[in-house]
């Protein structure tokens, strides 16, 4: 499995964090940084992971701002975007079974590491249970498309 990954300043350390821990688990990482602590735009290394996952060059992605609310905001703007912000790993099993969320938001300011990569596991070990999900899914892209194509 491919896992995009990228991150503002406040999101730097945990991303070098589960990008390590990623890799040590065999999962190929695409870092789309940020790569140091200088203060950036979250919405640029948001698309830049966005854009991995709509292009299919990564089957999941992982966003971490300093609350994650920033970068959960922007990356549910997308069509195909599924961007659940948790905080702890329950959340993340059911972000993967009954909505098929395809980003893990995080918070760096927010979680501790152990906590985090307990959170990536749930999030990328968890499958979808499609059924009444998946109807709820397509209900989404339904109304969106109703709105926006009229």
């Amino acid at each position: 499995m491919k896992i995009v990954i990228g991150c503002d300043h406040a999101g730097f350390f945990l991303k070098e964090k589960i990008r390590d821990f990623l890799q040590s688990e065999g999962y190929e990482v695409i870092d789309v940084g940020t790569n140091s602590l200088v203060s950036v735009d979250y919405p640029e290394f948001g698309f830049k992971a966005i854009e991995r996952i709509l292009n299919k060059e990564a089957d999941r992605g992982i966003l971490i701002c300093g609350t994650g609310i920033g970068m959960s905001i922007f990356a549910n703007r997308f069509p195909g975007i599924r961007a659940a912000l948790c905080h702890e790993p329950f959340s993340a099993q059911m972000a993967r079974r009954h909505n098929d969320a395809n980003v893990l938001v995080l918070g760096g300011r927010m979680i501790g590491d152990g906590l985090a990569i307990e959170i990536v596991k749930a999030f990328l070990t968890t499958e979808f249970e499609g059924g009444r999900h998946e109807r709820r899914i397509k209900l989404i892209d339904d109304l969106f498309n109703k709105f926006f194509n009229r």
